[in-house]
């Protein structure tokens, strides 16, 4: 009989980025796949949100996730071996004692250590760098989330890309969002339609200098900007664009409000020199709105001809003239992102290595 595959619930217990996107979206996708119990979910005591499932079994422990690191190698370590379970996790690493299948999405720490500066986050920086280390060398099964990521994951550990598998984000989240209009009440400043609009945590790899250099220089356009700082990692962009009077800092905003504002913009801005795959422009392709990336990472192999390019170094360009080329329609590109579809490949490859009782 195969053992029972355990999830971390260690996502249920932060807030939604693209990791915990992925983790409740890929589950809420999975689960009518599989026969009842045949995978679980194992979730902190104080976690913010619990999902409801009609075969994947949620555990509730009775302990807090206060500490990731205590959490992950000791808690549900010990879960996972009490139960005779395989290990899944969705965000980066994978338990010291148990290993088993684990998410890699991107090894930014690796590429970027100059970016963590702050006596902190080198140690964020020194822990995620040992967890990827671990995760790709003994996790059971190891899944990213582009080919771009793949190839720097083989390379930096010297395993072989094809034992990697490529289970890619989606945007189908995003349909069943309704538009909150009321944002543009909340900030009656932004001109419907004339301004260029970004979203993603305000941390370096994000290059709101590009932004900030950018919207120095053309005064007369108008940038948003949503999302929200990441202790340690804050760019010194930040600044500069909080006296700039063209650039409007949003915040953290709900989903129906960066849907309003992401439909009623000129083209969704992505300077970022580093992601593992990229969510926001591919939702902000499936609100109609042109989108604008830096030429970088995965990017590219992403969007291909369905994005407007721009160097993450260079603000040398009129974004308005950009805006002019022809770009392909994103039908394709937003049939094979899906998370109906990346449920299905991790359902798939669960078969193949018969891992699903």
């Amino acid at each position: 009989m195969a053992k029972p595959i355990i999830i971390d619930g260690n996502f249920c217990c932060r807030n939604l980025t693209g990791v915990e996107r992925y983790a409740f979206e890929i589950c809420a996708n999975l689960d009518p796949l599989i026969q009842k119990d045949q995978i679980w979910l194992y979730v902190p005591a104080n976690a913010k949100h619990i999902p409801t499932y009609q075969n994947i079994k949620v555990v509730r422990s009775k302990k807090d996730c206060t500490s990731f690191p205590v959490w992950d190698h000791v808690h549900f370590s010990h879960f996972v071996g009490k139960n005779h379970g395989i290990a899944l996790n969705f965000g980066n690493l994978t338990p010291l004692f148990h290993p088993g299948i684990v998410f890699i999405h991107d090894i930014y720490s690796v590429l970027h250590p100059e970016d963590f500066t702050s006596r902190r986050d080198k140690l964020v920086n020194l822990y995620d760098r040992m967890m990827y280390r671990h995760a790709a060398k003994h996790g059971k099964l190891v899944i990213t989330v582009s080919d771009f990521s793949r190839k720097t994951i083989a390379t930096q550990y010297h395993i072989k890309a094809e034992s990697i598998a490529v289970i890619p984000n989606g945007w189908d989240h995003f349909k069943t969002i309704q538009p909150e209009e009321s944002v543009f009440q909340k900030f009656p400043c932004i001109k419907r339609h004339a301004y260029f609009f970004t979203l993603g945590s305000l941390s370096k790899r994000k290059n709101l200098k590009w932004i900030a250099e950018y919207a120095e220089k053309h005064q007369d356009q108008q940038f948003v900007i949503s999302g929200k700082a990441i202790s340690g990692l804050i760019p010194d962009a930040l600044k500069v664009l909080q006296k700039l009077p063209n650039v409007v800092l949003a915040g953290y905003l709900s989903d129906g409000e960066v849907k309003a504002l992401m439909q009623s913009s000129k083209a969704f801005v992505f300077p970022s020199y580093f992601e593992g795959f990229g969510i926001p422009p591919l939702e902000a392709l499936s609100c109609g709105t042109n989108i604008i990336v830096a030429k970088a990472s995965c990017l590219p192999e992403i969007y291909g001809n369905c994005a407007h390019y721009i160097d993450p170094d260079n603000t040398d360009v009129d974004l308005d003239a950009l805006l002019e080329e022809h770009v392909e329609e994103p039908t394709r590109i937003l049939q094979r992102f899906t998370y109906v579809n990346g449920a299905r490949q991790l359902y798939d490859l669960f078969k193949r290595h018969s891992l699903l009782r």
